[in-house]
């Protein structure tokens, strides 16, 4: 198993439910830990973040009641720094020990079936099967018009960063931002940012900014009805891609295709609102055309409304331009295993089977590398129920001892 963000534990829980050795390699929810700035929020409910265990017990309600922590409702944003408590608590609970060494390098078994699996420490060893479960990371996204004002790449002491490479922005204090993005990441960035001191703005393409409504617990039958709850939103197309991830994958590539890009729009969470709204200017239209050092800032050209252009001179630009998903971008897969995986057509995430598995036996990917097949829940901590459950069965009939 490498990873041990929500889908690695919750895999790695069902395979040794169901008896099958496992090894877990990776930091225990280490992208929560260091891809959330401090005082971020789930954009979630409660009832759409719970990790699959193979048992009752595991769910976020009995993490907090076990430590007597107040329960979380609909109406309460969840913390990061309490999912990710949860996180661990599971861990320790249904999947046992997770080794923080990096994964090196995967490659086909010289001699049979199975895996060659180099650690970064120079360790090998043999693996009958292998599930990717590394999340977003090595997946983000920063436009070329923006990367080029960091030849030695983005990061938080270049001229632009993503916001995956923040934990702390309090140190942007005194400074101006341009915020790029108009999802919950670029607008919750900015609320941290302008309350830690920052002069945000945020530059927006849609024409406007989509928010989340406040959840109603008293909704009459007939709303429900109409517009029925998924973990991913209200709606019949959400609620039905959440209950049937595995219809999903049987649309035709370009239907499949189109309904990941554009199920869910960038969106705000209800709760963040009022915190950006009249108080940090959100520039809807706008795109940048051109990004250029000056100096130690950076000149933006931004192309307007009816295509006016206008110069914003910041000090950094933050990236909240989300992720491309690219097997490419997964560092340890060999050449040899990334020339026999096969791609969902039109896009470069792998095709899978009805169990998670690739073109190469064996080998199996969990989260959001497998949305492209089994719609956008697999993006979200909402799916790893039918990702480990499904894994984990296929795995178990077909891995020996290697």
């Amino acid at each position: 198993m490498i990873g041990a963000g929500p889908y690695g534990l919750s895999v790695a829980a069902h395979l040794r439910g169901a008896g099958v050795p496992v090894r877990v390699f990776g930091e225990v929810m280490g992208s929560w830990r260091h891809a959330m700035a401090t005082g971020m929020f789930l954009k979630s409910t409660p009832d759409a973040v719970d990790l699959s265990a193979p048992e009752p017990g595991g769910r976020l309600a009995d993490f907090l009641r076990v430590h007597g922590e107040p329960e979380l409702t609909e109406l309460t944003p969840i913390p990061c720094e309490v999912f990710v408590r949860y996180g661990q608590w599971f861990q320790k609970q249904y999947v046992g020990e997770a080794e923080p060494t990096r994964v090196a390098a995967v490659r086909p078994a010289p001699s049979g079936p199975g895996f060659a699996v180099r650690l970064d420490d120079g360790r090998e060893l043999a693996a009958g099967a292998v599930v990717v479960a590394t999340g977003l990371n090595g997946l983000a996204h920063v436009p070329d018009e923006l990367r080029r004002l960091a030849p030695s790449g983005p990061g938080v002491e270049a001229l632009v960063s993503h916001t995956s490479q923040h934990t702390d922005l309090s140190r942007y204090a005194g400074r101006r931002i341009a915020v790029i993005g108009g999802g919950q990441s670029a607008l919750e960035s900015a609320a941290l940012l302008h309350e830690a001191g920052a002069r945000a703005q945020v530059l927006v393409r849609e024409e406007s900014v989509l928010w989340g409504t406040t959840p109603d617990p008293a909704r009459s039958r007939a709303r429900r009805v109409g517009r029925p709850r998924s973990p991913l939103g209200t709606g019949w197309v959400l609620a039905a891609v959440c209950r049937a991830p595995g219809g999903v994958r049987r649309l035709p590539p370009a239907a499949r295709l189109l309904l990941f890009r554009r199920a869910l729009r960038p969106s705000g969470g209800w709760w963040l609102r009022d915190r950006v709204e009249g108080v940090v200017p959100v520039r809807t239209s706008r795109r940048v055309v051109r990004a250029e050092a000056a100096g130690s800032a950076v000149r933006l050209t931004v192309a307007g409304p009816a295509g006016r252009a206008e110069v914003l001179d910041v000090d950094h630009v933050l990236a909240a331009t989300g992720y491309r998903l690219d097997l490419d971008a997964v560092p340890f897969l060999s050449p040899e295993t990334l020339r026999a995986l096969r791609h969902v057509p039109g896009s470069r995430a792998p095709r899978l089977g009805p169990g998670f598995e690739s073109s190469v036996p064996g080998l199996y990917f969990a989260g959001s590398l497998a949305a492209p097949m089994f719609g956008p829940m697999m993006r979200f901590v909402a799916g790893t129920a039918y990702t480990a459950t499904r894994l984990a069965r296929h795995v178990g009939r077909g891995v020996t001892a290697p």
